[in-house]
């Protein structure tokens, strides 16, 4: 059985999908890109702002899923240029402080709305 999770303290989809899907004790969460939930507007300061704001939004969730960072199993970050990663990594790293999950980082020609990150994740309960 699915269940479809959604939040107001996360940023709307920006197209035909939802932020999250659970599938029993599995969480896969839709890409976020840095769209503050409060203003609908996008984040467009440094790479760090930008991932700091797909993270909250990674965040709030998984709250509303009844689970935190430490379920995610994998992540997945795309990002537009490679040579930010350093900066995207600093600010990722400090939401999984033990045993962070598995993931792929991906240099893209664009993304959603032009962004410069989108990171999606998977979780289970």
């Amino acid at each position: 059985m699915k269940r479809i999770i959604k939040t107001d303290k996360a940023a709307k989809p920006v197209g035909p999908y939802n932020q999250a899907v659970q599938a029993g004790d599995t969480l896969y969460v839709s890409g976020q890109i840095p769209l503050d939930p409060k203003t609908g507007e996008l984040v467009k300061g440094s790479v760090q702002e930008q991932t700091r704001m797909v993270m909250q939004n990674l965040g709030a969730i998984l709250e509303a899923a009844g689970m935190n960072f430490s379920n995610v199993v994998k992540c997945s970050i795309f990002i537009s240029d490679m040579n930010e990663f350093p900066k995207l990594n600093q600010v990722y790293a400090s939401y999984f402080e033990n045993e962070p999950p598995a993931r792929e980082t991906v240099q893209v020609g664009a993304l959603p709305k032009f962004v410069d990150v989108e990171i999606s994740c998977i979780a289970i309960k």
